[in-house]
């Protein structure tokens, strides 16, 4: 009988579908590990290139072809005649080179394909059109950056109070470089440091949000756990964060999910009705990094500030003087 048996075992194992767990790593009280080191940098772009409508992934023959293209198209070296370049200083003279930036080498990879953007909703990868109060806002606030009267006219990043694109979020975004990340993780409390500019969120678990006249740069951000996915719901924003042109009603809906032990799926929702016509929806890995995160001195010590307004006097008294 124990031949028997055995071979009705092992016919069992065959014919059973394979189910195997993917293992994450777990805090003690049980919840994904969200703790350590990441980067969302990739060369993935927040909306989809006209180029490439209708194709929301690649192949991993078509993402080799496109990135090898992007690396001769947007090489940074000072001594390349690239628009790049002349915007910062022109060939010879340039900002940046290959070295100082962080935008990665490959296009984001989500459930095994490349991405061509970070937008998955709506499926055409763009940025929903904006309302024609929002037009009219942001038509004024691009109006103020004009003006050099005060430190307070200049743009927050400029100022070094928060990174610039949204690095900080939420949403957060990459950018041009410093796109590393450091979660703490206790059950009481999420925090994300952020390496541009050294900002720290603060997530805080199972609570209930700020009254709305209390206002925050990066927002209030309340998280829950979903399963093995931590929501974070983000509201009270200030007037003055205004990612893509959005109003202080702004509302971001994040979800974090351990994929792996070396990846975070990041997705997060965009809701302002005051703001874009309809909701729209990021989704992107972060990938573990080695650390550590080393501390970001905006302008160091933001000297080019006095600079800044300095220059937009000396250009006052020459009118005057003509």
């Amino acid at each position: 009988m124990r031949p028997r048996l055995t071979l009705a075992i092992a016919l069992l194992a065959i014919a059973a579908p394979s189910q195997t767990t993917h293992q994450i790593p777990r805090t003690p009280d049980g919840h994904p590990d969200l703790q350590g080191i990441w980067t969302n940098a990739t060369l993935t772009r927040l909306e989809r290139p006209d180029d490439l409508a209708g194709k929301p992934t690649l192949s991993d023959a078509e993402a080799r072809e496109y990135e090898k293209k992007d690396a001769e198209v947007n090489t940074l070296d000072g001594s390349v005649d690239n628009n790049f370049n002349r915007v910062t200083g022109g060939p010879g003279v340039g900002a940046y080179n290959n070295l100082f930036v962080d935008r990665g080498s490959e296009l984001a990879r989500v459930d095994g394909v490349k991405r061509t953007s970070l937008i998955v909703d709506p499926p055409d990868g763009k940025i929903p059109p904006i309302t024609e109060a929002a037009k009219q806002r942001n038509a004024a606030m691009m109006r103020g950056y004009t003006r050099f009267d005060s430190v307070k006219d200049r743009p927050l990043s400029e100022r070094c109070i928060i990174g610039f694109g949204s690095t900080s979020g939420p949403p957060m975004l990459p950018v041009l470089y410093n796109n590393n990340y450091q979660i703490v993780q206790t059950p009481e409390a999420v925090m994300i440091l952020v390496e541009m500019v050294h900002d720290a969120r603060v997530i805080r678990m199972h609570g209930t949000h700020a009254p709305p006249n209390v206002r925050l740069l990066l927002g209030d951000s309340i998280g829950r756990w979903d399963g093995d996915t931590l929501v974070v719901d983000t509201t009270n924003f200030t007037a003055k964060t205004r990612f893509r042109g959005s109003s202080e009603n702004l509302h971001v809906i994040e979800r974090f999910r351990r994929a792996d032990n070396h990846t975070i799926l990041y997705r997060a929702t965009i809701d302002d009705p005051s703001t874009f016509t309809k909701q729209w929806t990021l989704e992107y890995p972060f990938v573990a990094t080695a650390g550590p995160v080393y501390e970001y001195a905006c302008h160091e010590g933001n000297y080019a500030m006095g600079d800044i307004l300095g220059g937009a006097r000396k250009l006052e008294s020459e009118a005057e003087k003509k």
